[in-house]
């Protein structure tokens, strides 16, 4: 039997830690420690070459169950719909009225934080519904 692996999740992205900040307000992650030897993140920041200096950031669950979000920067803007995506389960276990204000409530706390609302999805027969929405950078990610 095989065991199951621990991964963690990479953005591309333009600037590195102001969208790992940001999935931070939206999963409750936080940002880990600077590295041994530096008392705060700028002081390690400054220690770098100026040409990797922002170039990655990360941030972790703090209960350790959730993967860790790396960040790094890429010369290239987004070009295309992502192929994977990122659905941040807010209403589990609600239907109907109840799951669609749980959902409602939380793509109202994040478009002041920068995400943008693209729609909301109502539900059908087969499925529940969600809101797609988009980050500070444009990749998208749902709230189901």
């Amino acid at each position: 039997m095989t065991s199951v692996k621990k991964f963690q999740v990479t953005f591309d992205c333009a600037e590195p830690e102001r969208l790992a900040r940001f999935w931070c307000e939206v999963l409750g992650y936080i940002v880990p420690p600077p590295p041994e030897g530096f008392a705060t993140w700028d002081d390690y920041k400054h220690s770098q070459p100026p040409e990797q200096r922002d170039s990655s950031f990360a941030c972790t669950d703090p209960s350790g169950v959730g993967p860790r979000l790396f960040f790094q920067r890429v010369p290239e803007g987004r070009a295309a719909k992502n192929r994977v995506h990122l659905d941040v389960r807010v209403g589990t276990g609600l239907v109907g009225e109840e799951r669609l204000a749980a959902l409602e409530a939380e793509c109202a706390r994040l478009v002041p934080l920068g995400a943008v609302h693209v729609q909301t999805l109502l539900a059908d027969d087969d499925n529940e519904s969600c809101i797609p929405m988009r980050d500070i950078e444009g990749n998208e990610f749902c709230i189901d």
